[in-house]
């Protein structure tokens, strides 16, 4: 195995054997093969200037220069599995209905990769998929479960840093290693013999921070770990402390989301940088694996046959808007990294159209020339950075300007709706009448600091009546609301008479079991409030 953070050099020689970007190449051919890595939690913002200049990312940086980068890439819902089921669906996340990380597509289901399969090409899937379910704790399933209910519990641990004080320990994330060796070794001892193009998939759970076995105050934490080998590679100047608003001032919803992630107390300038440094020297790691399959590609002799993607689920806060993790409509957790390089794919062009991980599932039919179903939320990418596509004005018009993201899920207590259009981010919740809705204008506010709804009505009047006209939303939160309901109620009767023992000792168990019979009303109030009779 090539260690590849030796390896400035070797970006800089892979650059020089690689197609210039002045040079005429085809479009994307039919029989071109395509790899997707698709990782977690990793911030797009970073893949361009200035987020690229906080930590090296040599080999995004290599795709960037020698492909197309999408600048206003979406997730379409910011959690793992749903995010996931999208991307693998070609739908929209109320169209599959995968509400939270436990309820995904049915395992059965026919995604992009089936369709290339049934059209000639090999297919192989390696690491995290997570499009049908987690496999999450009970925990995490009750708290989705429960999300407004009338109480505020802390669902995760405070956020924490481990460093591992070895200048040379490179593999840190082992299972993630080890799946990208596994897809290295496929490329060399099965994809190089194939006459038929072939397609592969590597998810990497990095740079999802990991979870902490310990006690006290950091139970239940999600831990940035890395090495002093990873961490060398982060700016310490240039990492940016986000500004906050003041606790009495956040949103509801907002207020809500850093209660139950544990990041309503005091944390030090320095506690903050730290786990920012952290999180963007995971980001180093999660490049380097993306390197591995590049450099295999090159050493094969197979760079020039075949399409490279690559993108996340969802992004990671670290610490902005006084949160950690995903699960918001804010930059930091909606916006994905999505680079494309390839036979037929521009060279060093960047894309403004807003886009999302729906439009992965026409993209990867349209590499392989398959016929795209009439039914899909999504958009082929291949015309917006294709250089057979020469009418700027025709592929303006080749996919919407507007993308829809959606969040049912744990930390936030009202189903989540953003519509993200030319300079405007729009959030609406619940029913769109109990909650105020959010509106940013990221042109003149890109931190997202200022909530301006209020100040442009008819602007957020015309943005709501856009999200309608695309979801029904408030239909679609009581549907959410009532499956919530049916779930808690078949889990609770599944453990019959241990339920108040169960329930108090979940990860909330610090707040719960103060008052714990306050918090059981809280749940039979809820569960009495606009209940389907037939379900209870």
């Amino acid at each position: 195995m090539l260690l590849l953070w030796v390896s400035v050099v070797a970006v800089l020689a892979l650059a020089v054997l690689a197609p210039g970007a002045g040079e005429q190449r085809r479009g994307a051919a039919k029989a071109s093969n395509v790899v997707l890595v698709v990782s977690d939690s990793f911030d797009g913002r970073l893949t361009f200037h200035p987020g690229s200049q906080v930590v090296k990312l040599p080999f995004i940086h290599f795709m960037k220069t020698r492909g197309t980068s999408f600048l206003n890439a979406y997730t379409n819902s910011p959690i793992c599995c749903p995010s996931r089921a999208a991307m693998w669906s070609g739908l929209f996340t109320h169209l599959t209905e995968s509400w939270n990380n436990f309820k995904g597509l049915d395992p059965n289901y026919t995604t992009w990769m089936d369709v290339m399969e049934r059209h000639g090409y090999r297919t192989q899937k390696f690491g995290k998929l997570d499009y049908t379910s987690g496999h999450h704790s009970i925990s995490n399933r009750v708290e989705a479960w429960t999300r407004d209910v009338a109480f505020l519990l802390r669902q995760e641990g405070r956020p924490m840093v481990n460093l591992i004080r070895n200048r040379t320990k490179v593999r840190v994330m082992e299972r993630d290693w080890q799946n990208t060796d596994k897809a290295v070794n496929w490329l060399r001892k099965e994809a190089i013999n194939y006459t038929e193009p072939f397609v592969i998939y590597l998810g990497l759970n990095l740079p999802h921070p990991y979870p902490s076995p310990s006690s006290g105050e950091n139970f239940g934490s999600s831990t940035f770990h890395t090495s002093l080998y990873w961490l060398e590679k982060v700016s310490h100047d240039a990492i940016k402390i986000p500004k906050w608003s003041p606790l009495s001032e956040m949103h509801p919803v907002d207020y809500y989301s850093s209660y139950t992630k544990n990041c309503t107390g005091r944390f030090t300038k320095k506690e903050i940088k730290n786990i920012r440094a952290f999180y963007y020297a995971m980001c180093a790691e999660t490049d380097a694996m993306l390197g591995e399959i590049i450099l295999a590609l090159h050493q094969l002799d197979l760079l020039q046959k075949t399409i490279v993607i690559y993108s996340s689920d969802h992004g990671e806060l670290a610490m902005e808007h006084r949160q950690f993790y995903k699960m918001s409509m804010y930059e930091a957790s909606a916006h994905v990294p999505l680079l494309m390089m390839g036979p037929g794919i521009k060279a060093g062009l960047q894309v403004s159209n807003v886009v999302s991980l729906v439009d992965i599932y026409p993209t990867m039919l349209d590499i392989a020339g398959i016929p795209l179903p009439q039914n899909l939320s999504g958009y082929s990418l291949l015309p917006l950075s294709s250089e057979t596509f020469k009418n700027e004005h025709k592929v303006k018009n080749l996919h919407p300007p507007w993308i829809l993201s959606e969040f049912h899920g744990c930390n936030v207590n009202a189903s989540t709706y953003m519509l993200r259009t030319n300079h405007w981010k729009y959030i609406a919740y619940s029913d769109g009448a109990l909650i105020l809705p959010q509106l940013f204008d990221l042109s003149s506010d890109p931190d997202e600091l200022t909530n301006v709804a209020v100040k442009f009505p008819e602007i957020t009047y015309s943005l709501d009546q856009k999200l309608r006209s695309i979801i029904n939303y408030p239909k679609v939160s009581a549907s959410v609301h009532q499956y919530n309901k049916e779930q808690f109620i078949k889990w609770k009767q599944s453990i019959g008479q241990n339920y108040s023992n169960v329930i108090a000792n979940l990860r909330w168990h610090q707040d719960w079991q103060k008052e714990p019979r306050k918090y059981e009303n809280a749940i039979d109030q809820w569960l009495k409030t606009h209940m389907n009779p037939r379900a209870v």
